[in-house]
């Protein structure tokens, strides 16, 4: 799934353990120039790159650019020789050592987006945490969010491409960043305690899946006015007796393009 942009804005610019310098992100010609020496950067990297200025996530460490007359000179930029190893680039890390991540140069979306491994730093062993560097960060705000992989496994699925979708009519699927929020501003922890609420139709009504139970891959729609007169633990019987059932497959429904 291509990464929203929009959605990732919203996710740096409200997520206080995002380190941020002061000023603009890089220029164009900076990131051309780390091109020419490290491989086609992920599309999501370089807007993170030119426009967020960021440096940190949580304790994950972020690489950036320095100036191409200085890169001789900084050993943390993404530039510096170390972080490339054969075809495997590394562009975050702990600072303790205990993991690092590298995008997977064998796992290349057709939007240009590649696959983040994580690579364990005690026994040496990689697994695949996320599809896009979006679904990294995505990924990274939803542990320090206390959401672990994500309420389900479909969300978790679409975090690890993208935080959270918004379409043109208003259609939206919540990022980490927005998912305790919206859940605790309905009620839904109270009102139905073995649903969440995945997002907004655009038209008052929200989209609830389940936590627990077998199906976790259907996605309602109810009047979040209706949902409201529910009593303590009614709220889901409400949603399946009202609901509609929208969709069996959310990642098909949004589609490859959440600009779409």
């Amino acid at each position: 799934m291509t990464p929203d942009l929009a959605m990732l804005r919203d996710l740096v610019e409200s997520t206080p353990e995002i380190r941020r310098w002061p000023g603009d992100g890089a220029s164009e010609s900076w990131v051309r120039a780390a091109e020419a020496r490290v491989g086609r950067l992920p599309a999501s990297y370089r807007w993170w790159l030119t426009e967020a200025r960021t440096s940190r996530v949580g304790h994950v460490d972020v690489a950036s650019l320095v100036d191409p007359e200085h890169v001789a000179e900084a050993d943390d930029a993404l530039t510096a020789e170390w972080r490339l190893t054969g075809d495997r680039l590394c562009f975050a890390s702990n600072p303790d050592g205990a993991e690092t991540f590298f995008f997977a140069p064998d796992r290349t979306e057709g939007s240009g987006e590649r696959a983040v491994l994580r690579v364990d730093g005690i026994d040496g062993s990689g697994e695949v945490v996320a599809e896009t560097f979006a679904g990294f960060v995505s990924v990274q705000v939803a542990l320090l969010r206390g959401l672990g992989d994500g309420p389900n496994p479909t969300i978790a699925e679409t975090w690890r491409s993208t935080p959270g979708v918004r379409r043109p009519d208003g259609f939206t699927v919540h990022g980490p960043h927005r998912f305790a929020e919206a859940n605790e501003a309905h009620d839904i922890a109270d009102l139905a305690p073995h649903w969440v609420l995945v997002g907004e139709d655009g038209e008052g009504a929200g989209l609830f899946m389940r936590r627990h139970g077998r199906d976790r891959t259907s996605v309602h729609r109810l009047d979040l006015s209706a949902f409201a007169r529910s009593r303590s633990g009614e709220g889901g019987s409400r949603i399946e007796a009202e609901g509609e059932l929208v969709t069996t497959d959310l990642l098909c429904l949004l589609g490859g393009d959440p600009a779409a």
